[in-house]
């Protein structure tokens, strides 16, 4: 038995005294919502109605039964009326998870949405760590490599480009590197992956394969923008992410360098459970920034850039 329907049945029953209206009133047959009554009674021990062919009435348990039961009703309507208006109103928590390397790229995009949307109270997680949606309990997530599995839905938002970079102060001062082996004599930075603690190797793209080289460090971070500024400050050269190097070098602060060497590998996701299962707002806020972020050439540097870069 249904105990909360057979309940509701019970409840506009009492009200309306009559049980065939009761069963309209629910959309379901006489019969059935007779049924669901007596089985009520059964359940409980005892009889909550007078039948009479002409009226029906409470019994002294059922008229106790209906002032305990009536306010608990009313809070289940409401919480119903407050599920279903979260379909229509932008408000209400969203928890995001994101990597700490993509929070310079993304944390504008991120702000403006929450002045669009200041009902909305955002929870955003900077964890280099992959998220689990379901364990961490995370409505969206974004991260930078391959495509995350384990039931996500995810989407592409931005290619990653790998480019080497320095800033002209270092080129005055060291020269820049013709080849790839020309980087062993200079000054070199280093990224410590968050989730190995190891250094990552830098690659190249060498005739038509990715080729991995071990770069010796004069200075390493697990920290990409940390990475980033010692790179701008002219202390080294380093091989840095597209969202985070397209700036700079158009604004003529860091030159790039071996481009036709230049991988492409990996991009930025954004990944989420179902879209039919979520909340307008979290709806909303992956609509947001595909519209924002998809293809946007602010990140990366286009073939144009590059095919003048390879002159």
């Amino acid at each position: 038995m249904n105990e909360v329907r057979a309940i509701s049945i019970f409840v506009r029953a009492a009200t309306l005294g009559n049980l065939r209206r009761a069963a309209i009133d629910q959309g379901i047959s006489p019969q059935a919502a007779s049924h669901a009554v007596m089985q009520l009674e059964k359940s409980l021990g005892v009889r909550l109605f007078h039948r009479t062919t002409r009226k029906l009435s409470l019994t002294e348990e059922g008229q106790r039964l209906l002032q305990n039961v009536e306010p608990a009703l009313a809070m289940l309507a409401s919480a119903m009326a407050d599920a279903r208006s979260a379909k229509e109103h932008i408000a209400g928590p969203l928890r995001v998870s994101a990597p700490k390397a993509l929070g310079r790229a993304l944390w504008p995009s991120v702000l403006e949405f929450a002045a669009l949307y200041p009902d909305v109270e955002l929870d955003v997680r900077f964890d280099d760590q992959f998220t689990d949606l379901v364990a961490e309990r995370a409505d969206v997530g974004l991260r930078g490599g391959s495509p995350p599995a384990g039931g996500a839905i995810a989407r592409r938002l931005l290619p990653i480009q790998l480019i080497v970079c320095a800033s002209p102060a270092y080129i005055e001062r060291h020269g820049a590197p013709r080849t790839v082996e020309a980087l062993s004599s200079h000054r070199c930075t280093g990224y410590r992956r968050a989730n190995t603690g190891k250094q990552a190797p830098w690659e190249f793209m060498i005739g038509d394969e990715i080729v991995y080289r071990e770069i010796s460090a004069a200075l390493c971070a697990n920290d990409i923008d940390a990475e980033v500024d010692a790179v701008l400050a002219g202390l080294a050269i380093g091989q840095l992410g597209s969202f985070s190097a397209v700036t700079p070098i158009r604004e003529g602060r860091l030159v790039p360098l071996l481009t036709r060497h230049m991988t492409q590998r990996e991009s930025i996701y954004i990944y989420y459970r179902h879209r039919t299962e979520q909340p307008l707002r979290v709806r909303t806020f992956i609509d947001f920034m595909i519209a924002k972020l998809a293809d946007n050439n602010d990140f990366f540097l286009s073939a144009s850039e590059l095919r003048a870069l390879a002159k």
